[in-house]
Formats: C-alpha cells, sequence, structure tokens
C-alpha cells in the first residue's frame, strides 16, 4: 500500500512525552498561582533569592516575579521532555527497529535469521517470539517444498527411463522380427506380452502412487485383518510355486481409508515378501494388532541377511534391493513406494527392520477406527 510520508513513532512518542510534561508543568504552576498567589498585593519587590526556602512565603514572591519564574520553569520542562521523551522513546522502540530488521531480511529472502529477543515476556517479546516462530515454519515448509520437487525431478526422470525401456525393448524385437527370413511367431507375441506386461503394471503404478499422494479418495471402514486374509488367499499360488508358507494371525484391526489402497498395501507387502525370500522353504508371516496408539499390520519374511543401509533404500522408487534375491517376479521397483505413499496418505508410518537371522520385517501402523457393532467374527487361521 501506498502511503504518504509522515512523523516517525519516535518522534510522536517524543513529542507526547513533552508535551504531557508540559501540560503537568502548567497544571503544577496554575496550582502555585490559585493556592498561593491569588488575592496577595500587588505592590511587591524583587524577592532575595539567595534565601530560597522564603522565595516562595507569602509576601515575597508576587506575579511580578511569578510569571518570568513560570516561563523559565516551562522552557526547562520542554528541553528536557523532548530530550528524556527522545532516549526514552529509542529504549521502548529498540525490540521493534530488531523486528522490522528481521522483516526486512526476510523479505529479502534471508529466512535462517531469527530475532532472539532478550528480556522478560512483554507485547514486543511476544511479537518476536511470533514471528522467529513463523520464520522456523516458513524455513521448514520452503525446504520441504524444494525437497519434494527435487525428488519429483528424480521420480520423473527414473520414470522416464523406466517407461523408456519396455518401449525399446519392444522395438527391438520388432525389428529382430521384421529382418529374420523365418520369425518365431509365437515368441514373439509372449515376449511382448511379457513386456506389454510390465509397461502395463508400471503405468498403472506410477497411476496408483498419484492417486494417493493427492489423497483423492473416499474413507470408509476397513479391518486390515480382512484385508490380510484377501492379500494371502490372492497369492497364495504364486507362493506355492516359490516354495514358500504363508502364516496369517492377529485381531480384528479397524481404521479408515480407502479400502482399494489399502488393500494395494497389504498385497504389495505379501508379494514382496514371496519373491524376496529363501531359494525354498521360506516362510511369510502376516500378522494384524491393536495397539494403544492404533492399528498394525506386520509383514515378515525369511532371506538372506540385510544390511540397515540397504533397507532404508528399499521405499525409494525403482530401487529393487540388488542384494536381496532376484526372480522373475522383482515387480518393477514401485512396490515399497506405493506402500510409503499409501501409509502417509493415511496419515500412518512404516517401518522396515533387517531380521537377525535373514530377511525383512516391514510394520504399517495406522489410526485405529471405532469397530462396527456385529464385526467380530472367528480367529484367523494359519494359511497351508
Amino acid at each position: 500500500m501506498d502511503r504518504q510520508p509522515g512523523l516517525s513513532v519516535r518522534l510522536k512518542l517524543t513529542l507526547s512525552y513533552a508535551g504531557f510534561l508540559m501540560l503537568a508543568g502548567c497544571l503544577l504552576l496554575a496550582a502555585v498561582w490559585v493556592f498561593l498567589l491569588r488575592g496577595t498585593p500587588v505592590s511587591y519587590v524583587l524577592p532575595d533569592l539567595s534565601n530560597l526556602p522564603r522565595v516562595f512565603e507569602r509576601g515575597n514572591f508576587g506575579p511580578a516575579v511569578f510569571g518570568p519564574a513560570a516561563a523559565a520553569v516551562l522552557a526547562f520542562l520542554l528541553v528536557f521532555g523532548l530530550l528524556g521523551g527522545w532516549i526514552l522513546a529509542g529504549r521502548m522502540l529498540a525490540p521493534l527497529i530488531r523486528i522490522t530488521d528481521a522483516t526486512r531480511m526476510a523479505t529479502n529472502g534471508s529466512l535462517s535469521h531469527r530475532i532472539r529477543l532478550p528480556g522478560r515476556k512483554d507485547e514486543f517479546r511476544e511479537l518476536a517470539d511470533a514471528f522467529d516462530t513463523m520464520l522456523a515454519q516458513l524455513e521448514a515448509h520452503i525446504a520441504e517444498q524444494q525437497r519434494h520437487a527435487a525428488e519429483q525431478q528424480r521420480f520423473a526422470a527414473n520414470a522416464s527411463h523406466e517407461l523408456r525401456t519396455p518401449l525399446a525393448i519392444t522395438q527391438t524385437l520388432l525389428d529382430v522380427a521384421r529382418n529374420d527370413p523365418n520369425p518365431d511367431t509365437g515368441e514373439l507375441v509372449d515376449r511382448l506380452h511379457a513386456v506389454n506386461t510390465r509397461a502395463i503394471d508400471l503405468t498403472e503404478a506410477l497411476l496408483l502412487l498419484s492417486r494417493a499422494g493427492q489423497r483423492s479418495f473416499a474413507r470408509e471402514h476397513v479391518d486390515l485383518s480382512l484385508l490380510a486374509e484377501e492379500a494371502t488367499e490372492t497369492l497364495l499360488p504364486l507362493a506355492e510355486k516359490h516354495g514358500v508358507t504363508i502364516e496369517t494371525s492377529g485381531d480384528i484391526t479397524p481404521t479408515t481409508g480407502s479400502h482399494a489402497l489399502l488393500l494395494q498395501l497389504t498385497t504389495n507387502l505379501v508379494h514382496n515378501a514371496i519373491v524376496h525370500n529363501l531359494p525354498e522353504q521360506g516362510t511369510v508371516r502376516v500378522r494384524t494388532s491393536v495397539h494403544p496408539e492404533g492399528v498394525m499390520l506386520t509383514v515378515e519374511n525369511t532371506g538372506e541377511k540385510l544390511t540397515q543401509e540397504l533397507v532404508s533404500t528399499l521405499v525409494e522408487p525403482f530401487q529393487r534391493g540388488t542384494e536381496r534375491i532376484r526372480t522373475d517376479h522383482a515387480g518393477i521397483g514401485l512396490g515399497l513406494a506405493v506402500v510409503t505413499s499409501i501409509t502417509q496418505a493415511h496419515d500412518g508410518t512404516l517401518t522396515l527392520t533387517p531380521r537377525p537371522a535373514g530377511g525383512l520385517c516391514v510394520t504399517v501402523q495406522l489410526p485405529a477406527a471405532p469397530p462396527h457393532i456385529g464385526s467380530a467374527r472367528p480367529s484367523h487361521q494359519p494359511a497351508d
């Protein structure tokens, strides 16, 4: 907003202090005039100022002397009020000047500066503390935005690379088939089908990530234990093919969220636990439990020993864990990234812990929801 130039606050306070002091002096002199000098004779001589206690005695200090003396007193009060008011106003406004300087620095892009105004609590210090808190939150928000932008840029680059791979493979297969005088059409179709399936899975995973990140889904009552049963039943043929035994157990774990997204989360965890397991006689344990802080889904699998450094990178997009067992069902590297996004969209937490004996333990904690009436059901039985 454009404003006309005006007096500074310090000058206004100085004039206010001086004016108040002048008013007080005038009232004091008026009181002296009314109560001490009114009604005294007009003929006075100049009093002897060598004896100050006798100056104000009746009959020694009359109107002829009172006028000049009052003017001298008022002039002194004016000078004293202006000088003292200027100093006092400067001391009172010093915190405001520091706040103003910090505001200018923040306007110029320096969000790391803090006022940190010392002293006991008052209005200025409350304002400074609130401004420091706002700067800290703003700095953290901008840092988060920059980090998110960097992650998005890296994710877009990785996604472009991953999407380009099946297209390049398809192009190569078609070129080879075109140049081959006797192409094996059946083998070509099978390979193209596999490559196309990979591209479709990758695209669906990217769309799922975007949907979960935007939280554009309706929330409903969901029981994680039922989702665990559904996921294990769906993936049971894959587990049998890999020689992996799935065990499910736990309690009714009610929460709120998207049934489809939470089922995808559970399916991804169980799928990863199956394909990243021991070559034979592996085990996957799926448990649901209720705790005071929320409901939990735990998926634990056997496998090779993993380092904490490797485990911390598994939630990154397109990280497949190069030290883990790789199979034809190793996926596209978005399984745990999708799990992370869905968990965050449901205000939950995801924890990955390497097992001392080998393998991985993944825990998803979500806010609990009151169970529906009549939702009791028989306890889980381990899946064969």
